[in-house]
């Protein structure tokens, strides 16, 4: 479970009213005392995340929530909190007083899990209590917290759920062929972790190693000697968007060249949308207020992409001095309409479903989105060649 990230593990949240008996239900399921249980109304005042080992799922992260009949101001941002994991996860388990049913909120709720696409299953919990049973449908399900019926039961029906969603995109593999070569381009500078690679790069690497190919890595200042000493030619070189440009110079047109940012990019989130989005960076001027999100929340160095290298290649881009506004992990607003264009990381911290959420928010607001690799490129006048490796792929996911 350790060695997967949690950005890539089946997110399930629990949902509910005050007392539906959501965490004692997480409390069953997992075997542990995730959640704090009272009888008092909101003990669950924030959600409450937990990685673990879920037999027979697998890693997992589970999600209890706040109850959606919280009362007052702080219980207001305390259900606000609660919807935005929505946004965060890939299964949804309503969880139900039997004795009470279905209230307003959680007919609610179904139809935002309903719009959003997002497979649910309703939990009758308390079914000890119940005197009679009615008929119900496939999702949804009598469970006991206290005495464990059809915990087990439930665990399964979440599993077929999650085999729907095990057939995940791929970040490289569909781009190559049994024992094709790959050349990854890492810089190592002073914004570089120590000792270690980060996510993207590791993910690819373990993608192409699954796709019974092999991959040769080196730094851009090595790039040229490293094709010149291999006796088969790679099918694509992948680089760190920061090197983009010098990279290219050195790559020969007939080899495939692209960034992690932009196979993460298609991975996470839509890639033709974000190369749309790209078209927005020839018209920003002094005036322009630009967005730069990041999903993780790393230490910033001195010569960090997102808040310094990235404003600097815009600048030098446009010829002027757009207002830039930074974010980081989970700070992305819910409004974005103030702005003219949102820059985003590739994402790699961030779960496919937040992803999508993020691009949904700019495409309501009317603002377009563009990732880190596709505006780099796009500024250095490569976009279109970085590109090819998907000209016989769908850009639509």
């Amino acid at each position: 479970m350790n060695n997967t990230v949690n950005a890539e593990k089946l997110h399930i949240g629990f949902f509910g009213m005050r007392n539906a008996g959501k965490s004692s239900l997480v409390n069953s399921i997992t075997n542990q005392n995730i959640s704090i249980v009272s009888s008092v109304k909101g003990t669950t005042t924030d959600p409450v995340k937990k990685a673990m080992e879920l037999l027979p799922l697998g890693p997992v992260v589970i999600v209890d929530t706040p109850g959606l009949d919280d009362e007052g101001e702080l219980g207001e941002l305390r259900i606000e909190k609660a919807k935005r994991v929505l946004s965060t996860i890939n299964i949804a388990i309503l969880v139900v007083d039997s004795i009470v049913g279905k209230t307003k909120l959680d007919e609610e709720l179904i139809a935002n899990f309903k719009e959003k696409n997002l497979p649910y299953i309703v939990v009758y919990n308390k079914c000890d209590l119940l005197e009679k049973r009615e008929n119900l449908s496939d999702n949804e399900i009598y469970v006991s917290s206290v005495n464990k019926e059809n915990i087990e039961e439930l665990k399964e029906k979440i599993g077929e759920f999650a085999k729907d969603l095990e057939n995940r995109k791929r970040i490289v593999g569909d781009l190559l062929e049994t024992g094709d070569i790959v050349v990854l381009v890492i810089p190592i500078d002073e914004s570089a972790p120590k000792g270690r690679l980060i996510l993207p790069q590791q993910q690819t690497m373990r993608d192409i190693l699954d796709s019974n190919c092999s991959f040769v890595a080196c730094q851009e200042t090595e790039l040229e000697a490293t094709l010149n000493a291999l006796s088969k030619k790679p099918k694509l070189v992948i680089t760190d968007s920061q090197v983009f440009e010098k990279v290219a110079k050195i790559v020969p047109e007939n080899i495939l060249l692209t960034s992690f940012s932009i196979l993460f990019a298609r991975y996470k989130g839509n890639l033709e949308e974000l190369v749309k989005g790209a078209e927005a960076l020839k018209n920003l001027s002094n005036n322009s207020k630009v967005l730069i999100a990041e999903g993780c929340t790393h230490h910033r160095q001195c010569n960090d992409i997102g808040t310094v290298k990235m404003p600097k290649w815009i600048e030098e881009f446009t010829g002027s001095k757009p207002q830039f506004t930074f974010t980081s992990g989970t700070e992305f607003p819910s409004d974005v309409s103030n702005f003219e264009l949102i820059i985003h990381c590739g994402g790699c911290m961030v779960t496919e479903q937040e992803m999508k959420y993020r691009m949904e928010t700019a495409k309501k607001a009317k603002i377009p989105m563009v990732n880190y690799g596709i505006a780099i490129s796009t500024m250095h006048g490569i976009l279109e060649r970085s590109l090819k490796p998907f000209q016989n792929i769908s850009h639509k996911q």
